[in-house]
């Protein structure tokens, strides 16, 4: 009885490898173990799959999820593009501006060149200083306009003086009275120029009418207009007061002994 409980009593061990340890061959599984295999097998096929039960395919979910991040990656690209154009953009603008600016600065010496150029002074190592600051000047980008005969332009030149000639169809630039400067498409200093027009600018801009021909004044060719010369009808003026005589009044005395008594 007591042999019979401890025999009960003690651990079984089942060796369920798959693989034999002293042959190294794969073991055919026992009756019970070939059973439960079998059984394992069938359930887990007749089992749907996870992504089937809940609705979810997991190929939609990742095509789904790469759209999402190949949008995100494109954004982020573009936004980057635009930075680099802009910064690339604001860092010409920088350097231009500085560059108008320091050569901006230097217009006064370059008319003081000319001038001297003029008068014959720019002579000996003068010379040569003058010609290496116009040289890099140029290099730098400066270009000089205004020429005699051009066309003007209210853009670029500004207009000191005037007149008209019968030589010309259209406003052009008669003499250069001080050169003007720019840098590709900025205006450092406008040309200043004397304009010369057509003459038939001039006889459209004289008044019409007879007395506006003979050269007139307005008083006399409105002499009926109120505010006209002095001593004129509708004046607001006695004649009195411009030295001539006036009749007296019939009830007014003739002499200050009459006017007295």
């Amino acid at each position: 009885m007591t042999s019979r409980d401890d025999t009960d009593a003690r651990p079984v061990i089942r060796d369920r490898r798959r693989i034999d340890p002293v042959t190294g061959k794969v073991r055919e599984p026992a009756g019970a173990d070939r059973e439960q295999t079998a059984t394992g097998r069938a359930a887990g096929a007749a089992q749907p799959p996870r992504h089937a039960a809940t609705g979810d395919d997991p190929v939609a979910a990742a095509t789904a999820r790469l759209a999402e991040r190949t949008a995100d990656l494109q954004r982020v690209q573009a936004e980057y593009a635009n930075y680099r154009k802009r910064v690339e953009r604001d860092r010409v603008a920088v350097g231009e501006q500085a560059l108008a600016n320091v050569l901006a600065k230097l217009l006064p010496v370059l008319d003081n060149i000319d001038r001297a150029r003029e008068h014959g002074e720019l002579s000996g190592g003068f010379k040569s200083v003058a010609e290496s600051i116009e040289s890099a000047v140029t290099k730098l980008g400066l270009v000089r306009y205004g020429d005699p005969g051009e066309p003007f332009d209210p853009n670029i030149h500004d207009a000191l003086m005037h007149s008209f000639s019968a030589e010309v169809r259209e406003p052009i630039c008669e003499k250069i009275l001080q050169p003007g400067y720019k840098v590709a498409d900025r205006i450092l200093r406008p040309a200043r120029v004397a304009v010369a027009g057509p003459a038939g600018e001039q006889q459209e801009g004289q008044p019409e009418g007879p007395g506006a021909a003979a050269g007139q004044p307005r008083s006399a060719r409105l002499p009926s207009e109120p505010g006209g010369s002095i001593g004129e009808p509708g004046s607001g003026q006695m004649g009195g007061e411009t030295g001539e005589e006036r009749e007296p009044a019939p009830d007014e005395p003739d002499t200050p002994q009459d006017r007295g008594g």
